[in-house]
């Protein structure tokens, strides 16, 4: 089984990719942002350790998490976050390391990964990365269609995340994402050669 990582800026264009490699290559998908939330519900592990790192101020009046309260912590303390990242990361690793054993048993030929952060965290897991490219107008437009942002709000996106040049030296492809999707899907299949 082939693990695909995917990785890209805001507005990339990444979720028509990802239900693309799902449709038409029957990929198994995992969004590993989603996966961390998932681990961090009430009565997990990550949730109790969470707690006992940053206190009941971060649980909410309906008992998960108060993300809000937490990202207020942490983003305005990098040992906060490092110390977060500590028992977050791990917990996602080893949760997607498993899914892709069982993917494997069951047969599955495609297995994609999915992460802003997948340069840094979860790249050993993947046996290629690919970088979702746009040109920064193509996003800037489609931030706008798709989800009603202002250009000040899609510039404080875009400057919060690792820059292009990061993304380019750490994956081992780039797919340019910035036109037509049929272009996209070519690229994407001779890329895969499945």
């Amino acid at each position: 089984m082939k693990v695909l990582g995917i990785t890209g800026g805001v507005g990339s264009g990444k979720s028509e990719v990802l239900n693309y490699l799902k449709d038409a290559y029957d990929a198994c998908v995992c969004q590993m942002d989603e996966t961390a939330r998932e681990l961090q519900k009430k009565g997990t592990d990550c949730f109790r350790r969470i707690v006992e790192q940053f206190g009941t101020g971060v649980i909410g009046p309906d008992g998960e998490l108060d993300r809000a309260e937490l990202g207020r912590i942490v983003f305005a303390d990098e040992a906060q976050l490092k110390r977060l990242n500590a028992i977050v990361h791990p917990e996602v690793i080893r949760w997607v390391r498993e899914d892709i054993a069982r993917q494997a048993e069951e047969g599955r030929v495609l297995y994609v990964v999915e992460a802003a952060l997948l340069p840094d965290v979860g790249s050993e897991l993947c046996d290629e990365l690919w970088y979702i490219y746009a040109e920064e107008s193509v996003r800037r437009e489609r931030l706008k269609a798709s989800r009603g942002y202002t250009d000040g709000k899609i510039t404080q996106m875009i400057l919060s995340q690792p820059a292009e040049e990061k993304f380019r030296s750490v994956c081992t492809a780039v797919i340019d994402n910035s036109g037509s999707f049929e272009v996209t899907k070519r690229e994407i299949g001779e890329r895969l050669g499945l």
